[in-house]
C-alpha cells in the first residue's frame, strides 16, 4: 500500500507516493547509503563504521544507525555489556539494497572522474 503525504513511514514523514521519494525518505541523506555499503563490505561496529574515509562525525554516526534501525534496513545485537556495545547487520530489506549501490558505482565509475573502482567482491554480491 502506497504512502500518502504526511504518512508515516520507517520513522520518516513521506513526501508522496512516488517510489524515487520514498526510498530518498528513508536513505537520501548524506550518510545512509554509505553505511549500508559498509555493512555490505563487512563492517559492523560503530568504530569500524567511523574509520571510514568520509568521515562521519560519532553523533550523525549514531542518529542514521537509530533511523536505518527504525525503517527495518538494519538490525543490531549487543556484543559486549559493560559498556553495552552494538554490531549492525542490514536484514534482507537492506542487503536488497545492494544492486542499487551496485548501479551507483558503475554510474560514478563511468561519470566522475577520480572516483574509485569498487572492488569486484562489492560487485559480485
Amino acid at each position: 500500500m502506497a504512502a500518502a503525504k504526511g504518512e508515516k513511514r520507517g520513522g520518516a514523514m513521506a513526501r508522496s507516493g512516488c517510489p524515487i521519494a520514498s526510498t530518498l525518505d528513508l536513505v537520501g541523506d548524506a550518510w545512509s547509503l554509505v553505511l549500508v555499503r559498509d555493512m555490505l563490505n563487512g563492517k559492523s561496529r560503530f568504530s569500524e563504521f567511523l574509520a571510514s574515509p568520509e568521515g562521519v562525525t560519532t553523533n550523525i554516526l549514531a542518529d542514521r544507525l537509530k533511523r536505518l534501525e527504525a525503517s527495518g534496513l538494519i538490525g543490531k545485537s549487543a556484543y559486549q555489556q559493560r559498556p553495552v556495545r552494538h554490531a549492525y547487520v542490514l536484514t534482507e530489506k537492506g542487503r536488497d539494497l545492494a544492486p542499487v549501490l551496485q548501479a551507483m558505482c558503475r554510474w560514478g565509475a563511468a561519470h566522475l572522474p577520480g572516483s574509485w573502482t569498487p572492488p569486484k567482491s562489492f560487485m559480485a554480491l
